[in-house]
């Protein structure tokens, strides 16, 4: 039986996940957790990118205690935030938190200088105001010549790990700077930005073999002997390779975390007008696939609400409180970029309804019912324009992530799509991560027999559509309300 361990990072916490099959099912043990957020200092946001490094190497001390005495590594994080590194490999700035506020203005100086269609026919990806393309655009001018490489996050801890410097692809394409011809960082957009190919490192998909972890690490820390694998490291297209869809079914998935991405595993790239006009991505999956999807606001609201409340309000609490309430009461455009990082968020939705001519939700049930509502509208809308713009009638939406143990929010969803959703598993990302592991030491042939296990491996659970005749109404009311 061999040992895989996945480090799974996200927005808010991290965690270390033991990985093996058991009598033909994968078995799963959280060796390791902790919390993690952006810190605001002097006007901006930054990740503590030491601490999370540290925290790799405490939850790596806690597998050799286990008896852990070898395994396989690989490590996933959110997408298109960025290290500068010297050519000693040293840090050159501290790491931006994608929701700082310095890229406001960043999309319109760059599409002033290349058309928007130009960039999208070119890279395929999303606009979103955080994209490495803005943030870069942003940067200190003379700090950015200085850097001799620039890594994302989980490429810095992979190099802190191993010493080799990549962009795996899976992350590398949210930065809206690969072009889909080329297959390689885009001349133009490197041009614009006055950067060049040799500051970013050589692209690497998933499933390469990194090798062992620096021996100075191995003396200084007690751990397992550690073959580090890369895996597809933007969290998002290792939870898809997480969900057990079956390959005959015609289904979308939507990871639900922070945020909420929804969409569909592709054989190619759709940047069509009406993508792009709709704003769907095409970001690089594993195994030569594309997640064409939609990024939409997720968790974030309920998690930001929560901060506001006493720490006796768990997010099941507010699962509770919701269902009190009656539904759709308010209709709120969770995709508007005022509520990326408000200073607070219940104010800015009650600020939202008021300008619509509504009342505003007041109690922690309202507020609750409010974001679960809206969220499963944004869905159905997305999954319609998926519909038109692939010419596919969807069946199923897969729900993964911690968002599919939210039975309020799988239901709605069912009922606003009018599809069936199937919930699970909660641990898909980790999942995802061990499965590339497993595939790569040929413990697995493929993708689809990791699916079949994992399938096999965790129960799911199946929510079907009612108050049909409701849901045209209720996409009625927020288009007209929010849209305005």
């Amino acid at each position: 039986m061999e040992n895989h361990i996945a480090v799974d990072i996200g927005a808010s916490s991290g965690r270390l996940v033991w990985g093996r099959i058991v009598d033909g099912s994968v078995c799963l043990t959280e060796l390791h957790r902790f919390a993690n957020g952006f810190a605001e200092r002097d006007g901006h946001c930054y990740w503590n990118v030491d601490y999370l490094f540290a925290q790799i190497m405490a939850g790596l001390q806690k597998a050799k205690a286990e008896g852990i005495t070898s395994c396989t590594l690989g490590i996933d994080t959110w997408a298109v935030d960025y290290v500068l590194l010297d050519r000693e490999g040293h840090r050159l700035h501290d790491v931006y938190a994608y929701r700082d506020d310095r890229t406001r203005h960043a999309m319109e100086e760059v599409t002033r200088q290349m058309p928007a269609r130009t960039i999208y026919e070119k890279t395929g990806i999303q606009f979103l105001v955080f994209n490495t393309l803005f943030q870069l655009a942003v940067h200190d001018r003379e700090q950015l010549k200085q850097a001799d490489k620039i890594l994302l996050v989980p490429d810095y801890l992979h190099y802190r790990l191993t010493g080799f410097a990549f962009n795996e692809v899976t992350n590398a394409s949210t930065t809206q700077l690969l072009n889909l011809q080329t297959q390689d960082f885009d001349t133009d957009l490197l041009r614009l930005l006055s950067l060049d190919r040799t500051q970013f490192a050589p692209l690497i998909q998933p499933g390469t073999v990194l090798g062992p972890i620096k021996s100075e690490l191995q003396e200084t820390y007690d751990l397992p002997e550690c073959e580090v694998i890369c895996v597809a490291t933007h969290d998002t297209a290792s939870a898809v390779l997480g969900v057990p869809a079956d390959d005959g079914e015609r289904s979308v998935f939507l990871s639900s975390g922070t945020w909420s991405l929804i969409g569909m595993e592709m054989p190619r790239p759709i940047v069509s007008e009406a993508a792009q006009s709709s704003n769907f991505t095409n970001e690089w999956g594993a195994y030569g696939t594309y997640r064409f999807l939609k990024n939409i606001m997720g968790l974030w609201l309920i998690q930001e609400v929560q901060r506001l409340y006493p720490r006796e309000y768990t997010f099941e609490r507010f699962v509770e409180l919701a269902e009190q309430e009656p539904p759709f009461q308010y209709f709120v455009d969770f995709a508007d970029d005022r509520f990326l990082h408000p200073p607070d968020m219940i104010a800015e939705i009650q600020r939202a309804c008021r300008e619509t001519g509504q009342d505003a939700p007041r109690t922690a049930g309202e507020l609750a019912r409010c974001i679960f509502d809206n969220l499963a509208i944004l869905y159905a809308l997305a999954v319609e324009e998926m519909e038109a713009i692939t010419g596919t009638a969807v069946e199923v939406i897969h729900i993964v992530g911690g968002g599919s143990n939210n039975r309020l929010l799988c239901q709605l969803t069912a009922d606003v799509s009018g599809k069936k959703v199937v919930a699970g598993p909660t641990e898909s990302t980790a999942l995802g991560n061990l499965a590339v592991q497993m595939i790569a030491k040929g413990a697995l042939p493929d993708i689809q027999t990791a699916r079949q296990l994992i399938r096999h491996s965790f129960a799911a659970k199946t929510y079907l559509p009612q108050q049909a005749g409701m849901r045209s109404e209720w996409i009625a009311r927020f288009t007209r309300i929010t849209k305005a």
